[in-house]
């Protein structure tokens, strides 16, 4: 089992940056990949990027391509999503996820385990 916490949400202006952080606990070891998914209201979930844990390979949602960096901190067992440039419409719950292998992004059944999830409202 794999438990995650993301922490980090909040309120900002648009332009402004926030940092989140998923950090997880138990059976980490045998986690591949990590996402993070996002849910605006009235909306479905999609996926915003991930990390696959071995060789730290990084990818993205066109809609966060070059704003959005995820990152990894393998000691603390910390996955962060540092956002940027933050958009009226990044407004969402922002959600950590973690699967086993095989793993692919943005595909959410392959991701077994879920955050609580952490509220981004980015006002313009």
């Amino acid at each position: 089992q794999v438990h995650l916490v993301e922490s980090g949400g909040g309120s900002v202006q648009a332009g402004g940056s926030l940092r989140l952080s998923c950090a997880a606990s138990g059976n980490t070891d045998s986690t591949y990949c990590m996402g993070w998914f996002r849910q605006a209201p009235g909306k479905e979930r999609e996926g915003v990027g991930g990390i696959y844990r071995g060789d730290s390979a990084t990818y993205y949602a066109d809609s966060v391509k070059g704003r959005f960096t995820i990152s990894q901190d393998n000691a603390k067992s910390t996955v962060y999503l540092q956002m940027n440039s933050l958009k009226p419409e990044d407004t969402a719950m922002y959600y950590c996820a973690a699967g086993h292998f095989p793993c692919r992004m943005f595909w959410e059944t392959d991701f077994g385990y879920w955050g609580q999830g952490t509220q981004v409202t980015v006002s313009s």
